[in-house]
């Protein structure tokens, strides 16, 4: 039975922005980086920054823990998956398996990092003479316990693509999940808990133009969980309650909920899905279900690299000239269309 409050709970956002089971992580960078250099990098003095170690938005914007180019040198992962959602700029992914890809401007990366892979994401400065604004979601969505060990693989969602709901001035992009009046979702990675029919993962994003409505259906299945981030936005009534500051709200998601925008655009991110409920041992990049397996991840890192690093440093990047491109470990690259 739904409860007659529809927000269970919520959360003021900070940089890590609060998850529910299946998902582990979720942040949104927004870099309002300046005009490029001839490395790609931003044409501004990096004084005053912990180069490697740069989270400041400094006149922002950050390096995060890249040197020249902004972005995250190569690292590992295991156990779960990361779906980047990349709404402005680009990001040059390469990755241990030699694969590679350009995508941004409404793309979308989903990588099932499964039994191991190493990835570089870095945010190439393409334009000399105007800004290059970054804006990106990335979320972790765990993996169970049956599918922690599958093989690495990732898919694009190119932009336009990926279905759509418009209508009274609300636009929904569905990146996952079902929406009645959208077109079909497209399919994500095989092994992936949102590829399980009865997990009713969604992954939406929403933008409400001034005193626009929209409500929120009733998930589908049993015990699904939601979460409702208002991070765009001055004033939000969700199910008739006013929220006038930006917040992570646990939305019961047996009731369909009705989102009234005030007098200014406002966007949220809506994540849902029904709970892997397993437990989970985290150690940074891996994602297991016991310390014991965690150790083994440390293990194998050490000793295979999870396939190497076939790459001339730890922060490739695409160049200056080559457009939005995937190309898998197979050798089969795509354009976007």
């Amino acid at each position: 039975m739904s409860n007659t409050h529809p927000i269970l709970s919520a959360q003021a956002l900070g940089f890590q922005w609060p998850t529910l089971d299946p998902f582990l992580f979720c942040v949104h960078h927004n870099d309002h980086y300046p005009p490029g250099n001839a490395q790609l990098g931003p044409a501004a003095s990096l004084a005053g920054r912990q180069i490697g170690q740069d989270f400041s938005q400094k006149d922002g914007w950050s390096m995060y823990h890249g040197e020249q180019v902004p972005g995250f040198p190569a690292h590992p992962h295991r156990g779960f998956e990361t779906v980047t959602i990349a709404r402005r700029g680009l990001i040059d992914h390469s990755d241990s398996l030699g694969a590679a890809a350009r995508f941004g401007e409404g793309d979308v990366q989903w990588l099932t990092a499964g039994r191991g892979i190493v990835h570089s994401e870095m945010f190439p400065l393409l334009q000399a003479d105007q800004p290059n604004p970054c804006e990106l979601f990335q979320i972790w969505l765990n993996l169970p316990a049956a599918r922690k060990m599958a093989a690495p693989h990732f898919t694009m969602f190119w932009g336009q693509d990926i279905p759509a709901l418009q209508a009274g001035g609300v636009e929904v992009s569905v990146v996952a999940g079902a929406l009645n009046g959208a077109p079909a979702p497209l399919a994500p990675p095989p092994e992936s808990w949102a590829a399980q029919p009865d997990a009713d993962v969604a992954i939406w994003t929403l933008k409400l133009a001034p005193g626009a409505r929209f409500t929120l259906p009733v998930a589908q299945g049993q015990g699904t969980r939601r979460m409702l981030y208002f991070f765009a936005g001055t004033a939000l009534r969700v199910g008739g309650h006013l929220v006038d500051q930006h917040a992570a709200l646990e939305l019961d998601a047996a009731a369909a909920v009705e989102l009234v925008n005030g007098d200014t655009a406002a966007e949220c991110l809506m994540l849902q899905g029904r709970p892997i409920a397993e437990p989970v041992a985290q150690y940074g990049p891996f994602v297991m279900n016991t310390q014991a397996e965690i150790h083994q991840a440390f293990s194998d890192y050490q000793r295979t690299r999870f396939g190497g690093w076939p790459w001339q440093n730890e922060a490739p990047h695409h160049g200056a000239e080559r457009g939005r491109f995937a190309r898998h470990p197979d050798g089969r690259e795509e354009a976007a269309r």
